[in-house]
């Protein structure tokens, strides 16, 4: 039984391994082009507190990825660049149980529930939770958000 299951796929353990390393290297490629839209919006000095900075910052966090995964998809025609999606999805499940566990105390997010102290954390622009040291919307919104930008260009660019 087990034979017939390892022999399914039609793959073997090279295979499968080349196919994992390349998935961390198409969600690693999507991190830094968050890092680099990051980097841009650092350097134009922009106001942490400002709401269009945030909000331009979120699009670009979709945008950049997905042009980066369309090109790499169509230069590479690399099928598992379209799975970054479940890593992207697998980090926000993270650290959305990590932000429910944190303390509230005194301050903005003293009486919130499951949903509000989520919902502050990473999708609330001007009232934010002050949970994660403010990063919420950082690591929790835009790096999942990146990846499954990528896994979408990489999807067009195969033509799928």
């Amino acid at each position: 039984m087990n034979e017939e299951f390892a022999n399914a796929s039609d793959k073997s353990a090279g295979d499968l391994g080349r196919e994992a390393l390349w998935f961390g290297i198409h969600t690693l490629i999507a991190v830094a082009l968050l890092g680099l839209v990051v980097f841009v919006i650092f350097l134009s000095g922009a106001s942490i507190d400002a709401i269009q900075p945030k909000i331009v910052g979120i699009v670009l966090a979709f945008v950049v990825p997905a042009i980066g995964g369309f090109l790499i998809a169509k230069s590479r025609q690399d099928p598992i660049a379209g799975y970054v999606w479940i890593a992207g999805v697998l980090l926000f499940s993270i650290i959305c149980v990590w932000v429910l566990n944190l303390p509230t105390g005194p301050g903005l997010c003293e009486k919130c529930g499951a949903v509000d102290k989520l919902y502050r954390t990473f999708f609330d622009i001007t009232d934010g939770s002050g949970l994660m040291g403010g990063d919420g919307l950082l690591v929790g919104t835009m790096i999942p958000l990146s990846m499954i930008g990528y896994a979408l260009g990489a999807k067009m660019g195969l033509g799928e």
